[in-house]
């Protein structure tokens, strides 16, 4: 078994597995002092210059040998990984639509025909899209589950009604975080330095906040919104179903300080765990993540919770309209890149930030200097 995959003998839910460096900071100075002397004014760049002091250490953090300031920053082959399921809770009436749609939007998606395909067309991003465990897997459609852009790696045929049962068992929660890590590390072999994650799958905010809530001790009334556009009588509906779980998942273990695995196993989902496993696997490999909105920043949450070390290697895109992102961003010591009230999902904001980290690369390399350009301040 190669070094990027993972075993299922050792616990993927312990920080020793994932072995993550710390970015290093010993070069800060010189970058700096790179940004600070380019043809502006101290700081006029604003978030850019942050988001290239950030891209540049992750960068150079890997080069062992020679100047390393002199290592320029490249955005090559960004791949955005869009992971779908579906979610027990579901079957409760407290999304817009039926579960059914999971499985039409991952047609969708395999068709070229959402948001997040135009936009990964338009920007650059290579896009695949990853069964995790739908309920209607497309592949019953030959021509669709021949595409290219189709993984299958199914743990189930979704989650169990987390506001009764445990949504996953322990060994679905190990797996999904394992084959999350192997499809990162396949993209990463393929020379990818920049990996994004989608996710799509009826009923996965109220896995997210669900999750944040058993993690971060916070009651569902401040981790619970209206998700892609509920009614109140749902929104009502969809915390008192939360406020069960809590109360289950509490008996069942006695204590509020919930571990992450409890956590993804009690209210997670297939797709939120696996994207907890991609965002780990391409820190160990010392990448860039682009982070997403609500619920990929919960994945996040719960990575950086297990390893905090991957927080070195976050980039967050975007603040969502969902109630509880800023509160997840908050945990996260987080400033995303753009505000655009967007309420989507499947990597849609993560994919308009790139762009930024473009221009931030741009910036950093080919900027002239006060002494090459002959300015004098």
């Amino acid at each position: 078994m190669s070094e990027q995959q993972h075993s299922l003998s050792s616990s993927v839910f312990d920080q020793s597995h994932w072995q993550i460096s710390p970015v290093d900071t010993s070069n800060l100075s010189d970058i700096d002092e790179r940004i600070n002397n380019k043809t502006k004014p101290l700081g006029a760049l604003g978030q850019l210059e942050d988001l290239a002091r950030q891209l540049a250490q992750i960068q150079q953090s890997l080069s062992q040998t020679g100047s390393r300031i002199d290592t320029r920053i490249v955005i090559n082959k960004p791949v955005m990984l869009v992971f779908a399921a579906d979610h027990g809770i579901a079957a409760n009436g407290i999304s817009i639509a039926p579960s059914d749609v999971t499985q039409q939007m991952v047609s969708n998606f395999l068709n070229g025909g959402a948001a997040i395909n135009c936009f990964s067309t338009t920007l650059g991003w290579q896009m695949k899209v990853v069964d995790a465990g739908m309920l209607s897997p497309v592949s019953g459609n030959a021509r669709l589950s021949a595409s290219n852009m189709l993984i299958e790696q199914q743990i189930g045929q979704g989650t169990a009604d987390f506001s009764k049962q445990a949504a996953m068992t322990p060994a679905q929660a190990e797996q999904a975080l394992t084959m999350g890590a192997n499809v990162a590390a396949q993209h990463i072999a393929q020379g990818s330095n920049v990996l994004a994650f989608g996710e799509m799958g009826i009923g996965n905010t109220s896995s997210a906040s669900a999750l944040l809530s058993l993690i971060c001790g916070l009651s569902p009334q401040h981790t619970t919104g209206k998700g892609t556009g509920i009614t109140d009588e749902q929104l009502t509906k969809k915390i008192q179903l939360i406020e069960d779980a809590l109360e289950r998942v509490n008996k069942a273990h006695g204590t509020k300080a919930f571990t992450p695995k409890t956590a993804l196993m009690e209210v997670g989902g297939f797709e939120i765990a696996q994207i907890v496993g991609a965002i780990l696997e391409t820190a160990k490999a010392g990448k860039s993540i682009l982070v997403d909105g609500f619920i990929v920043s919960v994945a996040a949450l719960i990575a950086v919770r297990i390893a905090p070390r991957a927080r070195d290697y976050m980039l967050f895109a975007h603040c969502s309209a969902e109630y509880a992102h800023q509160q997840v961003l908050a945990q996260l010591d987080a400033r995303p890149l753009l505000s655009l009230g967007l309420r989507l999902g499947e990597g849609t904001g993560a994919a308009l930030a790139l762009p930024l980290l473009q221009a931030a690369a741009s910036f950093y390399n080919d900027m002239a200097t006060f002494e090459s350009a002959g300015v004098t301040v």
